[in-house]
């Protein structure tokens, strides 16, 4: 299941990259708004990866705090 997050990541890395470097050169004409959704939806998956490592290291190892 995780490994599906992170191709998403790799994905939308690719994507942001050759957009990027496609507009700069000229060929195609995007606005800089879908850049920054991609980037927002990069974020998300990768908090969500790293929320769900967070979760499953403290149901392992059980954090205690003091009182």
């Amino acid at each position: 299941m995780m490994y599906e997050y992170f191709l998403i990541v790799i994905i939308l890395g690719f994507v942001l990259a050759i957009s990027s470097l496609l507009k700069i050169l000229g060929v195609i004409n995007i606005s800089s708004d879908w850049f920054w959704f991609l980037a927002g939806l990069g974020l998300i998956v990768e908090a969500v990866i790293s929320l769900n490592k967070q979760i499953r290291f403290d149901k392992k190892y059980k954090i205690l705090e003091k009182k």
